[in-house]
């Protein structure tokens, strides 16, 4: 269990900070919105009304005592800013900032915020790769134009083994399980591909698509 500041109700916070106690966490959540505030108050352990650009008000949270805070107020570029540099001049162990835009996030990382988020540019990302082959079914990106997918067993693979196919070798990526239903099996170079069989593959996002198209 940590504890965690999230600052900024707008839809990306209301859903984080509900996320978060799900998982567990002790969650304090602050805006200047009345209405906002009241309506998660009865499922986070703090909810209180104010902003953040007051220093009187961060004084009172006491920043330094949270594993992590978040700044979720990008749509005012200006406070987003003044908020993030505040807290971490208050002490605050890891902020965790959102951005919109690639120069807000080069502002947040020169005054202290430790990892700058883009949501939205990270669901269209998502939403780009996951959509460009009817074969994907799910995708995670692992980092910079690499993914971890989960796709339908390309037809011409099934019957085949992986040491047959040269997986590695022809496509450049990696298979590190088969879905069956509920379950996730490892792999061996033998293993048959199967129709009704989903994959579970690594490699760089280009790469993938053209091997299953």
């Amino acid at each position: 269990m940590r504890s965690m500041l999230v600052i900024g109700l707008g839809r990306f916070g209301l859903n984080l900070a509900q996320s978060l106690v799900k998982l567990g966490n002790e969650v304090v959540v602050v805006d200047e919105n009345e209405e906002k505030v009241n309506s998660i108050a009865p499922y986070v352990t703090g909810a209180y009304i104010g902003k953040c650009t007051n220093v009187e008000v961060l004084d009172g949270l006491g920043i330094n005592n949270f594993d992590m805070c978040f700044v979720c107020i990008s749509e005012d570029f200006q406070s987003s800013l003044e908020i993030t540099s505040l807290i971490k001049e208050k002490g605050a162990q890891i902020v965790v900032s959102k951005a919109d835009r690639d120069i807000h996030a080069k502002l947040l990382k020169k005054i202290g915020a430790d990892i700058v988020i883009y949501p939205e540019k990270d669901m269209a990302q998502k939403a780009a790769v996951r959509y460009s082959s009817p074969f994907v079914v799910d995708y995670f990106e692992v980092m910079d134009d690499y993914g971890m997918f989960e796709i339908e067993t390309p037809k011409s693979w099934i019957g085949k083994t992986i040491k047959e196919v040269n997986v590695r070798a022809k496509y450049n990526l990696n298979i590190i399980g088969v879905k069956e239903k509920f379950n996730i099996n490892p792999v061996d170079p033998d293993h048959h591909f199967q129709k009704e069989q989903h994959l579970l593959v690594i490699g760089k996002n280009t790469d993938v698509i053209k091997s299953i198209e």
